[in-house]
């Protein structure tokens, strides 16, 4: 990871982060959000508690669950 930031670490301190999330969030806050890292790691943090912890994947672990969850592979936890 680039240097100063870590997993965990609080979201509002990645101060060049710009954070997005999906259309299909709903308005009661039940969503996540992701930004692209100036490093080329994407954070990932929950839209209710914006100055709460950020997870911080690299490009290829985002990859791989993005592939994953298009081929249906975690569609059994909405079950």
């Amino acid at each position: 990871m680039a240097e100063g930031i870590f997993n965990g670490m609080a979201a509002n301190l990645l101060t060049d982060a710009t954070w997005r999330k999906s259309k299909r969030s709903g308005a009661l806050g039940n969503c996540v959000e992701v930004a692209e890292l100036p490093s080329g790691e994407i954070a990932v943090r929950n839209s209710r508690f914006p100055t709460g912890p950020a997870l911080v994947y690299t490009r290829a672990e985002v990859e791989a669950f993005v592939l994953g969850a298009k081929d249906g592979e975690f569609d059994d936890v909405l079950s």
